[in-house]
């Protein structure tokens, strides 16, 4: 990691750390994983996305423990030797309803801080069959470099 101070260690302790403060809804905890101008994207299907911000962040993860029993499992976690960056699969279990919702993140970390500046979330779910595009909302997939058409 030649323009990080932080391993892939510190990465992956980071995302657990995250995923612990997201089980006890604990808004200090949360907070602290996040830079203060961290965005969370989603894929369709949810109101007011992307999050964007830590408080907005950790605010919406404790409205889901308080009001759908939410917990979340990291299932598989992969993270990058040369670049700030890991991939997880989870799930997502909303215990009062007794279901639960599977898929997985990118997430991109600041170098200069070490903390999660950015989560891109996908999910194992049916695609929207009125959106043209299943993809993230408001996410700049052309300014990334995306493709943006099959070839």
């Amino acid at each position: 990691m030649a323009d990080s101070k932080f391993t892939p260690e510190d990465h992956a302790a980071l995302i657990r750390r995250y995923f612990d403060a997201c089980n006890a809804a604990d808004y200090d905890a949360l907070v602290d994983c996040f830079t203060p101008d961290a965005v969370h994207y989603f894929p369709a299907g949810l109101p007011e996305i992307p999050w964007r911000s830590a408080d907005t962040i950790a605010k919406k993860w404790q409205w889901c423990v308080e009001t759908l029993g939410s917990q979340w499992t990291i299932d598989k976690l992969i993270v990058s030797h040369d670049t700030p960056e890991a991939m997880i699969e989870w799930t997502h279990w909303k215990n009062k309803s007794g279901t639960a919702l599977r898929g997985a993140e990118w997430y991109d970390f600041d170098p200069e801080t070490g903390k999660i500046k950015e989560i891109r979330a996908y999910y194992a779910a049916p695609a929207d069959k009125e959106v043209r595009i299943n993809e993230l909302v408001a996410f700049d997939y052309a300014g990334r470099g995306y493709p943006l058409k099959s070839k």
